[in-house]
């Protein structure tokens, strides 16, 4: 998911330089939706590898397949833009019909993508991945790359009128699960954090997806006063009910930058990565903390200091 709403701001970008661009965008099944809430893209086309690789042999794997190299191939696209630059994006982008431009083999994230391309361009790897896809899709397009905060194009304001759950008058969107153990903030570190934002009149939502996940939730709610933990939720819906938070705190997640993307002030935590490359990258109207690296756990009382800064409560 990081890698998808670290791509959002070209849409901005591109419309920003060609207002009339229509802009399809393939994406994995699961994070379709997501791409939806954006008005500046005009058609999304999903994609299965995840669930086609486990059932390589079924007539229904191959049928889908079929069905999306259709619907991809159903334009002649004027430019192919592979952010990604791996050798699935890359031949992907083989796939469709037009010209494609991508990172050339020695700033490709998988070298050998970079011979895909009809037109490559060197990109270097020491920048944030926003500013990455920024630059490669500004040289690939010939407009001057910006230097402005991104615009992620995800509206705040009308993703707030769809919540679909009554909600605490304030609450801070906790996300404390992550694809990896050892990018986990200490479950005694929540509770400290939440113990000292409930004494700020600050209710923690917390979100959930697996029964693993739903236990550590339930663990902090029972310790720290008002806590909800939230009913199982789409991410359509999770991303609703971020808007409406007044912060988002987080572990290293797709998540915590969806709540960047959505400029809803964030903190972001990392205890197993370094967040010069990837971590929270605000845009124009919001901020956004990155607090901790690779080796480095963040104090429960560092975390709390920061929601200052955010200037939110």
């Amino acid at each position: 998911m990081g890698d998808v709403i670290h791509n959002l701001p070209i849409i901005a970008d591109i419309h920003a330089a060609f207002p009339n661009a229509q802009i399809d965008w393939v994406i994995e099944e699961g994070f379709a939706d997501m791409l939806k809430l954006n008005p500046q893209i005009s058609r999304v086309i999903p994609l299965a590898i995840r669930r086609w690789r486990m059932h390589l042999f079924s007539k229904k794997t191959w049928r889908e397949i079929g069905q999306f190299k259709s619907q991809l191939q159903a334009h002649q696209y004027d430019y192919i833009i592979d952010t990604q630059t791996l050798l699935k994006s890359a031949f992907i982008a083989c796939i469709a019909k037009g010209k494609r431009y991508g990172q050339g083999p020695n700033t490709a994230r998988e070298w050998l993508a970079g011979f895909f391309y009809n037109k490559r361009f060197s990109v270097s790897r020491a920048q944030h991945a926003v500013d990455q896809n920024r630059q490669l899709t500004a040289l690939a397009l010939n407009y001057r790359a910006p230097t402005s905060a991104p615009n992620y194009g995800l509206p705040r304001t009308e993703l707030i009128k769809k919540i679909g759950i009554p909600l605490p008058e304030k609450y801070v969107m906790v996300f404390h699960a992550t694809s990896r153990d050892s990018k986990l903030w200490p479950m005694g570190h929540w509770v400290s954090l939440g113990l000292l934002l409930a004494k700020q009149g600050v209710t923690l939502c917390l979100p959930w997806s697996s029964d693993t996940e739903k236990g550590r939730a339930n663990i902090i709610a029972t310790h720290v006063p008002q806590a909800v933990v939230l009913p199982k939720s789409s991410l359509t819906e999770l991303a609703h009910i971020t808007a409406g938070a007044q912060a988002a705190i987080g572990v290293d997640t797709g998540l915590i930058h969806l709540a960047v993307a959505m400029d809803v002030p964030s903190i972001a935590i990392f205890t197993d990565t370094h967040p010069d490359l990837n971590g929270a990258y605000g845009g124009p109207n919001a901020l956004a903390i990155n607090l901790g690296g690779k080796g480095r756990l963040p104090e429960p009382s560092e975390v709390f200091s920061a929601f200052d800064r955010l200037g939110t409560f």
